[in-house]
């Protein structure tokens, strides 16, 4: 699977969300993911991630902790409805750190990768403290006979850190070696903050051919510095109506983001 450029679908506030409004229903949060996702695949991206990035405060994801049923429900929705419209792959993200729900979607929307923030190792998180469930997670993807979906894990990921010192490379490594991730993420220390290039480097030195994706902070100024060193990258803040992370997705800043990028990959 050649991952490219990813944007970003972030699911507005859904009922049952703090932040959601009195006038919030499902089909108006479904609405809007939807035509983000028409943005994204009118400007040229060669993937979409869908995330209930309104649904703040996360649950940790964990056994004791996955995403409320709702959500799951509306993910999937809004997963399938975009498998129907767009001949492109579609990833999961299940915030904060829920990838069993994420794989429960996409078996079942047949998507085609998930994206695991913390799928090895321990660390503390504005949740609390998250350990990942490498060893329950990819079990489950072969009890549902999934092993075509992509698992694309977090080093280091943002708003995150691990329990211990950690280096960039030896992550790399266990979540490769030890955790069988199909891919690599790097962002940098919050949404839409870059990621570091010694980072970068460090990590593809520790993926054993794994692709490493950059996973926050891309900008127009910034994007054909990261091209030679990564496979992909996630976008979603710098591909909206002014750069604000609230607002729509606007077509022209894909296009204008796709086009530096795949200009670089072609």
């Amino acid at each position: 699977m050649v991952f490219g450029f990813i944007g970003v679908v972030h699911l507005p506030p859904m009922p049952g969300d703090p932040l959601a409004s009195p006038n919030t229903t499902f089909n108006s949060t479904c609405d809007f993911a939807l035509a983000d996702a028409e943005a994204l695949v009118k400007g040229g991206v060669n993937g979409i991630i869908l995330e209930n990035f309104g649904s703040s405060p996360f649950p940790k994801g964990d056994a004791q902790n996955r995403l409320p049923a709702h959500q799951v429900a509306t993910l999937a929705r809004v997963a399938h409805l975009c498998k129907e419209r767009f001949d492109i792959p579609i990833g999961v993200n299940c915030l904060r750190n829920d990838a069993h729900s994420a794989l429960g979607i996409a078996a079942a929307t047949h998507s085609n990768f998930v994206r695991v923030n913390i799928h090895t190792s321990t660390y503390v998180t504005d949740q609390g403290v998250i350990e990942g469930e490498a060893h329950s997670t990819l079990r489950y993807r072969s009890a549902l006979g999934a092993t075509n979906i992509k698992l694309l894990a977090d080093v280091l990921v943002k708003h995150a850190q691990p329990l211990v010192p950690l280096s960039p490379r030896l992550v790399a490594e266990d979540t490769v070696k030890r955790g069988h991730a199909d891919g690599l993420i790097v962002s940098g220390s919050g949404t839409g903050k870059p990621a570091e290039r010694g980072v970068l480097e460090e990590v593809i030195s520790g993926a054993h051919g794994r692709p490493v994706l950059l996973g926050s902070g891309l900008t127009f100024e910034n994007a054909a510095t990261y091209c030679d060193l990564i496979d992909g990258a996630i976008c979603g803040t710098a591909l909206k109506t002014n750069g604000v992370l609230s607002a729509p997705v606007d077509p022209v800043r894909v296009r204008k983001m796709a086009d530096i990028l795949l200009s670089h990959w072609a």
